[in-house]
């Protein structure tokens, strides 16, 4: 918001969706520019702006037509005329913009049952569809009683096509003109497009118009279809299209021509996209040339006509490609002769209605939209495919989340209309926009204030907007005077060759100051000689984090002092455990113990290495009050009279810790090596309390009993041990010398032997 150096609040809220302006007159420090008024929320609000000073305009939405979706059944009593039928909801809303802010409405469509289906039959009757042209004189009635299990409302209509009339299309000898097939056939004149039937829901009158039709001729392989798509497209009156579904089927069993193939019959003019039929016939075709497949979808999409190409298996891999191009059409095979031509057009109508594809109207410059599908079974779509669902039988319901952004205002703030509807389908959604690129204030502004110096400008929004020739926050300088040296003076300190101390600009005679790259860093004062961004720091943070600097000194936050706010005030840190301060052998600085007695350091003056501890100190004085007894017990009375003696039966009567006054535990030993426990406090008066166990704990003697007959029995024990491995080793040894005997005997034997 800083960066975009806003110089009034229109500009401010243009700069993006989380600028706010602030119009409180006082509001800027000495030394800041106008553009300071412009920050994000939290930042003004910091800078002492109050809420209801800050122009942060919201956009909105407003639906001013919602009629709810149909909701019939085929055979329903009631009959509604097409345009009484609701298939899309809301139809008509208003959302006012601001820019970078995103506005979001749902969209609802839902396919009406019984919904009226106006067909038209685009036939190519060149010669090789002769036999073709015979199943279709009876496909009015047969088509009839098939679309009445979709539709009760339907109409069919039918129209031909051949070729351009002109070299090399077809042969323009006289006689070729009148007949051009060969033999004895006897063949119509070549024409480029016929509309032999306009709609109807007589599937009679279809039969008896379509039998009179005979076949045509011409001489090359592609043929002149997209001249007829054209006628059907833009002649709305002639063919009789209602705003229902709109279905055209073309037939053929060739490829086509398209823009650029006129030239080889000197045709060079580009097609018109107008309708130029003359007694039902194109009489233009020798002088516009073919549309281009960019043009016919187009004047396709224009007027909601879905294409269903019913055409050869020769040719199926080029209509399909022919079909990625043009939304909201389907190719089917064709047979031979057209057998399947029912069929085809069901299936393919089906396949159709299972999709629903939104298009919107080109958008105003700076404007976007997106869009996200909530379709059948949980799925969900973003981007290109947030734009369709597929899959959908008649009945079903579908939704659309839809986001139009504003990316920056119309240069002159006019309103704007953009449409978005259903491929194939006439109902549509009108979005009226309405851009916010001004504040209320401004509508609330002076013209000629007297706060801008004299009347030069509009006070507005707190500030001056300058008129033109004037600049200066109060408009006060013309721009002739911008550059004179006299108004330098103005800006220099005292003994100072600076001019705004090098961080500003002299306008006017008055420093404003710049702008650094971290907005949150500020130069401000009459010379610009001040910040909030070069004050002492502590740990890395300006002022420690405990202070706010203004104009390059700390001003600390409660319980901090010192340059950088680092010293802090409290004294929680330098409480020992006895309740005092530093324990009473220091000073509190900082929050920190600066111990004064040489022999105690530590964080809070409590650790001295050749002290004895408290329960050491006192263990003599205690022993001869308590016990009459131990070192003391001579000079007990001049030594040991500087404490408060309690005694208690148990330990369980000494006082626990937890009590208002510190407290230490002690267990020490007395002259006849007996346990005795006492508790040493300082109450808050300074009286030193001690509370002793009137019995001490005394080892009893030995039992001599179990220990002499330990004794002896451990002798005993050891010596039948010993006995016992004596005879072992004996009983080894015996062996020993037994085997060694008989060995020596055997070879006694075999000496005498010998």
């Amino acid at each position: 918001c800083i960066k975009a150096n806003a110089k009034s609040c229109g500009e401010c809220i243009q700069a993006g969706p989380n600028c706010g302006w602030c119009k409180k007159t006082d509001f800027l420090q000495e030394g800041e520019p106008t553009s300071a008024r412009c920050d994000d929320l939290a930042a003004l609000k910091s800078k002492g702006c109050p809420m209801e000073d800050i122009e942060n305009p919201r956009g909105s939405k407003q639906v001013l037509e919602d009629r709810e979706v149909t909701n019939r059944q085929i055979g329903a009593a009631e009959k509604l005329k097409p345009e009484a039928i609701t298939q899309i909801q809301p139809q008509k809303l208003v959302l006012k913009l601001r820019v970078g802010e995103p506005q979001t409405f749902s969209l609802k469509f839902k396919r009406a049952e019984d919904y009226p289906i106006d067909l038209y039959y685009l036939m190519d009757l060149s010669y090789s569809m002769k036999d073709d042209l015979e199943n279709v004189k009876s496909l009015g009635t047969a088509l009839m009683s098939e679309m009445e299990k979709i539709t009760s409302d339907f109409r069919i209509g039918f129209g031909s096509f051949v070729e351009k009339t002109v070299m090399p299309y077809i042969s323009t000898t006289p006689a070729k003109l009148r007949n051009p097939c060969t033999g004895d056939q006897n063949c119509t004149s070549p024409f480029s497009y016929k509309n032999v039937l306009s709609l109807t829901s007589e599937g009679n009158k279809f039969n008896e118009l379509v039998g009179k039709q005979h076949i045509s001729g011409n001489l090359d392989s592609p043929e002149g279809g997209f001249d007829a798509i054209m006628q059907v497209a833009v002649c709305g009156e002639q063919i009789g299209w209602r705003n229902v579904t709109r279905l055209l089927v073309f037939s053929t069993d060739a490829g086509f021509h398209f823009a650029g193939d006129g030239k080889l019959g000197g045709i060079v003019l580009p097609n018109d996209g107008k309708c130029h039929l003359e007694n039902n016939m194109y009489t233009m075709s020798h002088y516009y040339d073919y549309p281009s497949i960019a043009h016919l979808v187009q004047k396709l999409s224009e007027n909601n006509i879905q294409t269903i190409f019913a055409v050869t298996e020769e040719f199926q891999a080029v209509y399909k490609e022919l079909k990625n191009l043009i939304p909201k059409s389907a190719v089917g095979t064709l047979s031979s002769n057209s057998s399947n031509v029912i069929q085809l057009i069901i299936d393919a109508y089906n396949s159709l209605s299972s999709e629903v594809i939104l298009e919107n109207s080109k958008l105003p410059k700076g404007v976007t939209i997106s869009y996200k599908s909530f379709c059948k079974n949980g799925v969900n779509d973003t981007q290109e495919d947030g734009r369709k669902c597929s899959n959908i039988s008649i009945g079903d319901e579908v939704k659309f989340e839809i986001n139009v952004t504003a990316n920056e205002c119309p240069k002159k703030g006019q309103n704007e209309t953009i449409k978005i509807k259903p491929l194939g389908f006439t109902e549509e959604v009108e979005i009226n926009l309405q851009f916010i690129c001004e504040c209320q204030c401004q509508s609330e502004g002076v013209p000629n204030s007297p706060a801008c110096h004299e009347g030069n400008g509009t006070f507005e929004c707190g500030a001056c907007r300058c008129n033109e020739g004037r600049i200066g926050r109060l408009c006060e300088c013309s721009t002739d005077e911008v550059n004179s040296e006299d108004m330098d003076a103005y800006c220099r300190r005292e003994n100072s060759t600076e001019i705004c101390s090098n961080n500003g600009e002299c306008i006017c005679g008055q420093c404003v100051c710049k702008k650094r790259e971290n907005t949150n860093e500020v130069y401000s004062g009459k010379y610009c000689e001040c910040d909030n961004f070069n004050c002492d720091r502590s740990n890395g943070l300006i002022c420690g984090g405990n202070g706010i600097c203004k104009c390059r000194v700390c001003e600390c936050f409660p319980n901090f002092t010192g340059s950088a706010c680092d010293c802090s005030l409290d004294t929680l840190p330098c409480m020992a455990s006895n309740g005092q301060i530093c324990n009473g052998r220091g000073t509190c600085e900082c929050g920190t113990c600066n111990c004064t007695d040489p022999k105690f350091q530590g964080p809070t003056c409590e650790m001295c290495q050749t002290c004895l501890g408290v329960c050491a100190e006192h263990k003599d004085c205690v022993q001869c009050r308590a016990f009459d007894k131990g070192e003391k017990k001579e000079t007990c009375l001049q030594e040991c009279a500087h404490f408060n003696m309690t005694l208690v039966e148990s330990r369980d009567k000494l006082p626990q810790p937890g009590q208002p006054d510190p407290l230490s535990h002690c267990k020490e030993k007395d002259v006849d090596d007996c346990w005795f426990y006492f508790t040493y406090s300082v109450n808050s008066n300074g009286e030193a309390n001690v509370h002793v166990v009137e019995t001490p704990e005394c080892p009893s003697g030995p039992d001599i009993i179990p220990i002499v007959a330990g004794v002896v029995a451990g002798i005993v024990l050891i010596g039948l041990a010993l006995l016992l491995i004596w005879k072992l080793l004996m009983i080894i040894h015996d062996r020993r010398e037994f085997a060694k005997f008989e060995k020596e005997k055997m070879n006694a034997k075999w000496d005498t032997v010998s």
